[in-house]
């Protein structure tokens, strides 16, 4: 499998709140703070595709 091609890093505005919650969720699934919101992002593109079609980048 080839290495996925990564972004330049860039920051994000998060309320605290959720910032505190995803990391409570990362360490519950084992993952960085970094990785777990990845996965969300992933998750809500799946679902977002999946009602309205692929997005095309």
């Amino acid at each position: 499998m080839a290495a996925q091609e990564q972004e330049a890093p860039f920051s994000v505005r998060i309320e605290k709140e959720i910032m505190d919650k995803m990391r409570i969720l990362a360490k519950e699934n084992g993952r960085s703070l970094n990785k777990q919101i990845e996965f969300a992002v992933k998750q809500y593109l799946k679902v977002y595709e999946a009602e309205n079609g692929e997005v095309k980048p």
